[in-house]
């Protein structure tokens, strides 16, 4: 019974940990290069990890760029012209979804006809939250045996699964909210159209009555 106690939450915290995203693709290069960006979900105060493994490519410049979906439209930081391995941390600042995009931009010595199947690879790894955390630094740092460290990476979880539960909350409410105005602007609508409705009504009988008393076709 212990044993699928165990297993049951394992399984439950393996449902609600955060991934890894991982994705590899060719950036083609232009003079104006349109932004391939990759959005990820972070909740307020999540580290981001970014590793950009950038291929060679000659007479081509990949720039990078960090931002979110915030209304302030944050960016956390820009570098230009990365190589090889990148390795960047940000710390989101609000709900919303972090951007990483990149441009890569044609050297001005190349012609554009010869652009057309120049490109670099991106391999690109986001790592957000707990799956962010160094734990092997921290236990080494602290001295954790492996049991200890494997508890401080659920730890982490936990605080992670107990933030979304509260983001979760915290949206459904401003849901209730949002559906109650509607809900009472509707109502309102709706009588003043009644209203409207009424008033039009004793308008025209007593515009009727006065028109046919005019023509004495009523006393």
């Amino acid at each position: 019974m212990a044993r699928i106690t165990t297993l049951s939450l394992l399984a439950f915290f393996a449902l609600f940990a955060p991934f890894t995203h991982a994705i590899k693709f060719a950036l083609p290069a232009a003079r104006l290069p349109i932004p391939k960006c990759i959005w990820n979900a972070a909740h307020t105060h999540a580290l981001v990890i970014v590793t950009a493994n950038v291929g060679p490519g000659a007479h081509q410049r990949v720039d990078i760029e960090i931002l979110d979906s915030t209304p302030h439209r944050n960016v956390y930081l820009s570098k230009r012209d990365i190589k090889g391995e990148t390795r960047l941390a940000v710390t989101a600042h609000g709900e919303g979804e972090v951007g990483v995009c990149f441009k890569n931009y044609l050297s001005p010595d190349i012609k554009l006809d010869m652009a057309r199947n120049m490109s670099r690879t991106v391999d690109l790894d986001i790592d957000i939250g707990a799956d962010a955390v160094d734990y092997n630094a921290i236990a080494n740092q602290e001295s954790l045996s492996g049991l200890e460290t494997e508890m401080r990476k659920l730890e982490g979880v936990v605080k992670e699964i107990v933030d979304e539960l509260e983001y979760l909350k915290k949206r459904e409410e401003r849901f209730a909210d949002t559906n109650l105005v509607t809900n009472r602007r509707v109502q309102n609508f709706a009588w003043f159209t009644i209203l409207a409705l009424a008033a039009l009504g004793v308008w025209q009988i007593l515009h009727l009555r006065s028109f046919f008393k005019r023509k004495y076709l009523i006393d």
